[in-house]
């Protein structure tokens, strides 16, 4: 299997759905399993790190009126700019994520800490030099976004973990950013979402991250090397 698969999709496979957005893969047998979202909001729908696919317009249209695309991570430009030229709203990228500008041909609207009137605010995380990511956190309904840190996909999870930290990151877990949250339903950037008894997956996979290191870096090195280079070369 490809750990990206650059060419245009054929078909999307939806997850993560609930009443106010959804999910999907555009590509569900690549290794790195790139999902993006449609998440609802009082001023319209939010389509975040999209990857295209054949249909989706059908799925939006069903959710509401597309107001923007976010971008969450500075490896994450995907299909933003087709997306969002094609709905005719900006792309929307962290002041300080200065990587996405470059790549995008399309209007940018760049924000502080909260993401129009979405209702989620952001948090900086910068894991290594030009490694940016936005993680996203609506309060009121529970909606946590973690475009990379965390994940579901091959390369992420061992044992009976739900949610697995970065192979980079377990022996120095995202605990002062994500542990006081207490998410009803967690989206991946890649690999499909947590929604059953959300918070306690994450505060297993934080602190069981350096515990479990020894086993992910025997079963997941390889996988993350790949994956890895696969992505710098975006």
């Amino acid at each position: 299997m490809p750990a990206y698969e650059r060419t245009a999709a054929s078909d999307l496979q939806l997850i993560d759905r609930w009443d106010d957005g959804f999910g999907w893969l555009s590509h569900p047998e690549e290794t790195g399993q790139r999902a993006s979202h449609a998440i609802r909001a009082d001023d319209g729908v939010w389509v975040i790190d999209p990857v295209d696919a054949p249909g989706l317009d059908t799925h939006l249209e069903e959710l509401g009126e597309v107001v923007g695309v976010a971008v969450f991570c500075s490896y994450h430009a995907r299909d933003a700019e087709a997306i969002a030229n094609r709905h005719d709203v900006p792309v929307y990228v962290p002041r300080w994520m200065d990587r996405i500008p470059e790549q995008v041909d399309a209007p940018i609207e760049q924000y502080d800490s909260v993401l129009g009137d979405s209702g989620f605010e952001i948090y900086r995380y910068e894991p290594l030099a030009q490694w940016q990511e936005a993680v996203a956190y609506r309060e009121r309904d529970g909606t946590l976004v973690v475009p990379d840190l965390l994940g579901s996909s091959p390369g992420y999870t061992v044992g009976d973990e739900r949610v697995g930290v970065v192979l980079s990151h377990r022996l120095f877990p995202p605990s002062e950013t994500l542990g006081d949250l207490d998410p009803e339903r967690i989206l991946f950037g890649h690999g499909e979402g947590v929604f059953e008894d959300a918070s306690a997956a994450l505060e297993t996979a934080l602190s069981g991250a350096r515990k479990r290191f020894p086993r992910a870096l025997v079963t997941q090195f390889g996988t993350n090397l790949r994956l890895f280079a696969a992505a710098i070369t975006d």
